[in-house]
């Protein structure tokens, strides 16, 4: 099953550009292992409790935590709605609200408000 990857809004793309070239390497790294494993290890991707479908994207770096979160769209569509470093062990809250709106947002864009 391959999955395919795409952005909403500008915040994955800013942040991306922002960072330095082995970096985007490393996320471009793990945003393959999304699109292409059947079964993403759990230190890559998995769901986020507590939150409207709300999925992490994890990439490890020698100095840097990067988070991206996102959504899934029907089985095989993953949206990326915003992404940040982490620099506590829980997921701050804002970020995950941030990530529902935009989810919300692209589903009435989308589907009409379904």
């Amino acid at each position: 099953m391959i999955r395919k990857v795409i952005t909403y809004k500008e915040n994955f793309i800013k942040f991306y550009k922002s960072q330095d070239l082995k970096t985007q390497e490393k996320i471009e790294y793990v945003l393959d292992l999304v699109r292409f494993e059947r079964q993403v290890p759990k230190k890559f991707y998995k769901l986020l409790e507590n939150t409207d479908g709300i999925w992490e994207v994890r990439i490890l770096t020698t100095f840097k935590n990067i988070r991206i979160l996102c959504f899934q769209d029907k089985v095989t569509l993953v949206v990326l709605t915003n992404c940040f470093l982490k620099k506590t062990q829980k997921t701050p809250q804002n970020e995950i609200k941030t990530a529902e709106k935009l989810k919300k947002e692209y589903l009435k864009d989308n589907y009409g408000g379904q």
